[in-house]
Order: structure tokens, then sequence, then C-alpha cells
């Protein structure tokens, strides 16, 4: 386990340094300092348990609560629900995707079906993903993600 931490540890650093991906023209340097603070705040948070409205380190997290609560930590006030954040800020195409966007995902049927993750350069996001589960990254290219990308938002220029 602290070998596989270690390694996305690494694989993070090195996302968010070199600005490596695979399909990301621009550079990860290019996402503004706060977006950049945002996903650190994220990632500080890998391993912590998804709970449903959570939306705290002490109390856990689901996916736009930490959304939520990683921009709070640097002074910007983003909405809360995950149908409001796939409309905030501006619509960007997933090949211009900087660290900090808000990606957002179909998951459902209904117009709550969505689910929300924090762009972390790499290809990769942060996202708490559901009951059971802990905050974690994936990458956005496996087919699962990949198919169910809606919309990139960013919300810092």
């Amino acid at each position: 386990m602290l070998f596989a931490r270690i390694c996305v540890l690494a694989f993070f650093s090195a996302a968010l340094l070199t600005g490596c991906g695979s399909v990301q023209r621009l550079s990860n340097n290019d996402a503004p300092v706060s977006a950049q603070k945002a996903v650190r705040a994220a990632y500080s948070q890998m391993g912590k348990k998804y709970r449903p409205g959570g939306a705290s380190p002490q109390k856990g997290f689901d996916c736009s609560g930490l959304i939520w609560w990683a921009y709070k930590q640097v002074g910007m006030n983003i909405p809360r629900l995950t149908v409001d954040q796939a409309k905030t800020g501006s619509a960007v195409s997933s090949s211009t995707a900087l660290p900090g966007d808000i990606v957002v995902f179909r998951t459902g049927r209904n117009p709550q079906g969505l689910h929300t993750g924090l762009y972390a350069g790499g290809d990769t996001f942060i996202h708490s993903p559901r009951s059971g589960e802990r905050v974690r990254m994936e990458s956005i290219t496996v087919p699962y993600w990949r198919d169910k990308l809606l919309a990139v938002r960013r919300v810092v220029r």
C-alpha cells in the first residue's frame, strides 16, 4: 500500500511539474497558481472516506464536496452541488484541460446523475467516487471515464 501511494505521488508530482499528458497541448504550468493549489489541497485528501453530503476532512467527502472544499482552501467560493458545478465557470475542450479544471461525468440517466472530479494534469483527476470508496486519483483515459466525460469547466482564469 505504501509503495502504491509513493508511485501515485511520484506520478502526480511529475505530471504537475512537467506537463506530461497524451492529449493535452498546454503545459500544466499554464494553470493559474490558485488552481494548482486547489489540486494540491484535493490531493492532500487522498484516502479519505466517501461520505454522502460530506465536505470536510473530518467527515469525509462526496464528489462535489471535495472540489468545493479544495477551492475553499485557496479562498475561492464555487458552487457546492454537482449539478451547479457542472455549469460553473466556462466550458473548455478536454484537449485543453488544465490542473484545477472541474471534470464532469454523466454517470446516471436523471439530471442528478452527474459526477465531478478535479483535473490534476497528465490525463488524471482526483475524486471521491462513491460509498465504500476513498478519495483517489484515476486516469481520465480509461474507457469507463472517457466514455462518460460530459464537460470540462474552468473556474480559474
